[in-house]
């Protein structure tokens, strides 16, 4: 199936400086939201109390609000997730009160909302166990893309194809780091999640595009490379966008539909989608570009090497 009904023909690396203007500005503003606004961290990073709640009858959101901070819970977070008569609720961490202890408080503040409030589930997440995690999830995405780097220089033996994968894949991530600071969105273990998977499937776009480079500058090694990288492009961008588009519309039923428990993971994704069809175009594919790429780094000279060890 294609997208297009007919081969595209066009000049993506003839506009490629454009395109890298706006990439650097749409970087520079992720990272100056980062550094300024930095990430709300949920209570997986930060530590804290996470409940699962059920009411009997559909119950008011911001009277269970109000009601958590007459009872000492500072800055509570309530959300609706399935149906209206289940919450979920975010505590900051409380070095004073232990599970238990924070268990029966939330219990009776909840039962001065409705009798029949029962708490589901409800887990402590310390603070040292949040930063665990953090570092955790740090290291996650260094080894992701140092072993990116190693799979592509020694799959495609260049490593400005390298380089250009790995460019691409950090222009991912700092977008979606770039939106959560900027919306303040809860930023949680699934979002790390989310973040790594869009890195995974950005990197799959950016192979099948360089085995079709490879392909092309087999059977046409004469050609300049910008015209090689533009053919390479323009006959896989049908399958690019299908997937893209298939894949977009699970995920944005998942940010409408899936409540506020999917929201982040789901925002996480489609941003990283957006994002990883326009790297995987343009910036793996231009920076090898600009690095020089030629046929002859796709494709090392055996014959020479050979004639080298004759007597």
């Amino acid at each position: 199936m294609e997208f297009f009904s007919h081969q595209t023909n066009y000049p993506f690396m003839a506009t490629r400086k454009v395109w890298y203007t706006l990439s650097a500005v749409l970087m520079v503003v992720s990272l100056a939201a980062f550094f300024t606004r930095g990430l709300n961290l949920a209570i997986d990073f930060t530590g804290g109390v996470s409940a699962e709640v059920n009411f009997p009858r559909a119950v008011d959101v911001d009277a269970v609000r109000t009601q958590l901070a007459g009872a000492g819970f500072h800055d509570p977070q309530v959300a609706i997730f399935g149906s209206s008569r289940d919450i979920s609720i975010r505590l900051p961490p409380d070095a004073k009160l232990t599970g238990p202890e924070t268990r029966a408080r939330l219990e009776a503040a909840l039962k001065g909302v409705d009798p029949g409030a029962q708490v589901l589930q409800l887990d402590v997440v310390g603070p040292q166990v949040g930063n665990e995690l953090k570092t955790s999830a740090a290291w996650a995405l260094f080894f992701t893309l140092l072993l990116i780097f190693a799979y592509i220089a020694f799959r495609f033996h260049t490593w400005r194809l390298s380089l250009g994968a790995i460019l691409a894949v950090l222009h991912d991530p700092i977008l979606v780091l770039g939106f959560f600071a900027l919306t303040q969105m809860p930023f949680d273990l699934a979002v790390v999640a989310a973040m790594l998977a869009v890195i995974g499937y950005s990197l799959n776009d950016t192979v099948v595009v360089f085995d079709r480079i490879r392909e092309r500058f087999e059977t046409n090694r004469r050609s300049p490379p910008a015209v090689v990288l533009d053919q390479s492009i323009n006959q896989t961008l049908s399958r690019t966008i299908m997937t893209k588009v298939v894949t977009a519309i699970v995920v944005v039923a998942l940010l409408f539909l899936g409540g506020p428990v999917l929201k982040g993971f789901s925002a996480a994704l489609l941003i990283g989608i957006i994002a990883g069809t326009y790297s995987s175009i343009y910036i793996s594919s231009s920076i090898a570009l600009d690095c020089g790429l030629t046929a002859e780094h796709v494709f090392p000279s055996t014959r020479k090497a050979a004639l080298d060890h004759l007597p």
